[in-house]
Order: C-alpha cells, then structure tokens, then sequence
C-alpha cells in the first residue's frame, strides 16, 4: 500500500518502536510491592486492583492534530467533547464504567473567553458521558505552544478513571471464539485520529478552503466534518453490560482502524462482511489525497466507532437494544479462527496473518 500517513508526517512503524521503548522503560519500575496490575499491557485501558473484588480502570488521552482546525476556526467550543469521549471509550473497553476525568489544558495565552468555550466543551461531553470532571490543571506555557494562529495555541488532554467488579465484571477479550458476532456502532465522522493524513489531503494536496463544501461531505463545509465531535458510546455500552448478554469484547476504533480488534486478544481473527456505511469526509480524503483503500481502513475507522463481541445468538438483541442510543448499528460481521487477521472481504483486504 501507499504511505500516505507517513509522507504527512507520522509514521506508525516508528510510533510503535517508540512506543516499545517506552513501555521497556517502564517495566523495569519497581513499586516495592506487589503489582496491582490486572489487565496486561496493550488493552485500551488499565485495570489496578484497589480492594477486594475492585478494580479501578484508568486511561489518558488527548484530541491530537484536531485541535489545529479549531485554532484555524475559532471554534474551540466542541474540542472538549472529544477529549472525553477519546477517554471514557476506552475505559468501557474493559467493562468499566467511567466515573471521573481530570484534564490538563495547555496555553499559551489564558483567555478567560476561549478557557470558557473550551470547558463547555468538557462538560457538554461529561454530561453526555455521566462522569465527573472534580479537577484538572491549567498551564500557561507560551515557550512550548504555538497556536494557529499565535497566540491561540493550546492543548488538550485527561486522564480518566472507572470502576469494575473484578470477579465477574471485566472483559478483557480473552473469552472470544470463533463464531462470536460483530457488532459495530456508528462513527460520525474522522472522530480524533488521523488528522495529520486528512489535514494535509484536504488542504494541502485537495487544496480545499475549510468553508468548502464538495460534494461528497452533502452541504457541510470542509470545517464542519473535521470538527464534528467523536461520538461518546459509554451509555449504549453500559446498556448492554447490564443486559443478559454475554459480553465478551469491547473495542473502541480509533487510530489503526479495524486493526484495533486485535487488541482483544490474538488467539482469534475478526471478518468484516458487512462494512457500516461509510461517511463522506473519507471518500473525499481518499480521494484528494490519493490514499489507497487499504491504508484508509488501516488509518481510520470509516464509519465504525465502536464494536462490541457477542455470541451469535445475543446479536440480535444486542443490536436492537445498542440502535436504541445509535441508530445505524448492525452486525458487521463474525469472529474467525484466524488468529491475529482482521479482514474485509467485500473490499479485498486483509491484515495480520491472512
């Protein structure tokens, strides 16, 4: 395939060497007890041990290169909801539900009008999430941020934390067999990934204005479709967890696409035969930016933001009680004995070991 992300400035292979280095670091920390670890490294969110039976799950992320059309826009007041919703998705990958979320803002002016916007962002996804937001931290720091324009710089990220039943509440991917159905949620757009590769085939290679409006994003502006907020699926999720069907995995799509199911355990392979529609805003970055079909999916979740992994016979119901809060979810496809391979059929990729 094409490297298209790369040539835009972000290439995954070195993110993921780094990433291992890091992570090589940090296992080599000794907290002088035992480890409350429960959850292995590479699940979407931590799972700690903190009393019999409890566990608290914790995940940080931020709203990435978005954050870049909001500066050029003005329009800062939406940017909150992705930074939840970027957290608290995560956390309900490992059956937890979200409690708190504390953010770290940085400036490089303190606008008391723009902090404003902003924080109604965050509590506009809080509320939509059913979480609390008790703290956070305010940096002003005009040496590291540089804004588009200056001086209306920022970043934006939290941590957020959950709790789990660790005797009967976690799920962690590793009951998954072949067989299990698929089901996807809808995604409302790019969410908060891949803005690097979509800024610069819009803008630079498509040489599209931000108050455009091609045809294929149906009378919205280039704007509108790359500041529509990632979708927040905590509460449809919950529904399910609550509901008598087995659960066996939940998987947040972001960065890497359908790839992300492989985080559910690699003992099993994921076929999608029945890809959910895609949205507008990726037909046109495939096509201003010449990127191939399988890096679109191995970049972006095209119109899938969420799966959850069911036995065949609770996807019917699943899917009618998730289309309760999503409209649009369906089954996607089934659970293979191909272990580590995540395939689309219908569009001819493949991925991982197939």
């Amino acid at each position: 395939m094409s490297d298209a992300y790369a040539a835009a400035g972000v290439d995954t292979a070195q993110a993921d060497a780094g990433v291992k280095a890091l992570v090589g670091a940090l296992s080599r920390v000794e907290p002088g007890r035992p480890s409350a670890s429960v959850v292995p490294s590479g699940h979407y969110a931590s799972v700690l041990r903190v009393a019999p039976g409890l566990g608290i799950a914790i995940s940080t992320d931020g709203v990435g290169s978005k954050l870049v059309v909001a500066e050029q826009t003005g329009r800062i007041d939406t940017v909150g909801i992705d930074c939840i919703a970027m957290n608290v998705n995560d956390v309900i990958c490992v059956g937890a539900e979200p409690i708190a979320l504390v953010d770290y803002l940085a400036v490089e002016q303190a606008d008391p009008e723009r902090l404003a916007a902003i924080g109604r962002g965050l509590a506009a996804g809080a509320q939509e999430a059913g979480v609390e937001i008790p703290g956070g931290e305010l940096a002003v720091i005009p040496e590291l941020i540089r804004g588009h324009p200056s001086p209306g710089g920022f970043d934006l990220c939290a941590t957020c934390i959950g709790t789990v039943a660790l005797d009967d509440g976690l799920v962690l991917g590793d009951r998954i067999a072949p067989g299990d159905a698929l089901i996807g949620l809808p995604s409302s757009g790019l969410h908060s990934n891949g803005y690097t590769l979509a800024r610069r085939a819009l803008l630079d290679d498509g040489g599209l204005a931000l108050d455009a409006t091609p045809e294929e994003l149906g009378g919205a502006s280039v704007a509108d479709a790359l500041l529509e907020p990632t979708v927040i699926y905590v509460r449809a999720v919950l529904d399910l967890l609550r509901s008598d069907a087995d659960v066996r995995g939940l998987a947040h799509i972001t960065g890497g696409g359908l790839l992300n199911l492989v985080r559910l355990g690699d003992h099993v392979g994921f076929q999608v035969d029945a890809p959910l529609p895609v949205p507008g805003v990726f037909d046109l970055v495939a096509r201003c930016g010449k990127v191939e079909a399988a890096e679109m999916w191995e970049v972006f979740n095209m119109g899938c933001g969420f799966v959850c992994v069911v036995p065949e016979a609770d996807a019917d119901a699943a899917v009618a009680l998730l289309a309760k809060r999503h409209p649009g979810a369906a089954r996607i496809g089934t659970v293979t004995a191909d272990g580590g391979a995540v395939s689309v059929p219908p569009l001819g990729l493949a991925y991982g070991r197939t």
